[in-house]
C-alpha cells in the first residue's frame, strides 16, 4: 500500500511539474518558410490569392485527396473563403482578410477548438523572380499551450516547405502572362 501511495504522489508531482512549467512557457508561436520562385510576383500572388487554385499545390490536398472543399465569397481576394472537411485532416475554414496585389496576403484560419491562427504571405521581387514567404502565427491555448507553441514549427514547417515547393513548380510552369 505504501508503494502505491508513493507511485501516486510521484505521478501527481510530475503532472504538477509539467503543467507548472507549461504555464510559464510562451504561448505565442510563429512558423515561417520562404522560397525563391522564377516567376513574376503577380503570377505567384494569383496562385495564392484564388483559393480554388490551391488544389494544384496544397500539401494537405496532396496528402489527403479525401478533403472536401466548399468555396464561398469572391473567387479571389478579401472575403474569399474555403471550408474543408476531412476525417483524416480535420475540419476548418480559411478566409482572406487582406489582399494587396502583388505584395501581401493575410488570412484568418479557424480550426474550431484547435485554434484560430493567422496566415500571411509576402511576395518580394528578386531578380527575374520573387521570394515568397508563408507564415503562420497565433497563440496556443490551454495549460499545455506553451508546449504546443514550441512544437508548431515541427508540425507545420515541413508542410509549408512542401507546399512552397509545389507552388514553385506550378508557378514556374505557368505560361508567361498568366
Amino acid at each position: 500500500m505504501r508503494a502505491l501511495k508513493v507511485a501516486v504522489l510521484v505521478v501527481l508531482g510530475l503532472v504538477v511539474l509539467v503543467v507548472g512549467i507549461g504555464a510559464f512557457l510562451p504561448k505565442d508561436f510563429r512558423v515561417e518558410r520562404s522560397i525563391e520562385i522564377d516567376a513574376s510576383p503577380e503570377v505567384v500572388f494569383d496562385q495564392v490569392d484564388s483559393l480554388p487554385n490551391w488544389a494544384a499545390w496544397s500539401p494537405w490536398i496532396a496528402h489527403d485527396p479525401s478533403i472536401k472543399n466548399e468555396f464561398t465569397g469572391p473567387e479571389a481576394g478579401v472575403g474569399s473563403t474555403v471550408t474543408w472537411t476531412s476525417e483524416k485532416s480535420g475540419d476548418g475554414t480559411q478566409t482572406i482578410t487582406l489582399s494587396e496585389r502583388p505584395k501581401r496576403i493575410e488570412m484568418k484560419l479557424d480550426f474550431g477548438e484547435m485554434g484560430q491562427p493567422n496566415a500571411d504571405w509576402t511576395f518580394v521581387p528578386s531578380g527575374d523572380g520573387v521570394v515568397v514567404t508563408w507564415g503562420l502565427s497565433g497563440t496556443a491555448a490551454g495549460p499545455l499551450g506553451g508546449y504546443f507553441a514550441k512544437m508548431m514549427d515541427g508540425w507545420v514547417g515541413a508542410d509549408y516547405e512542401d507546399g512552397l515547393a509545389r507552388l514553385k513548380q506550378v508557378a514556374e510552369s505557368a505560361p508567361a502572362g498568366e
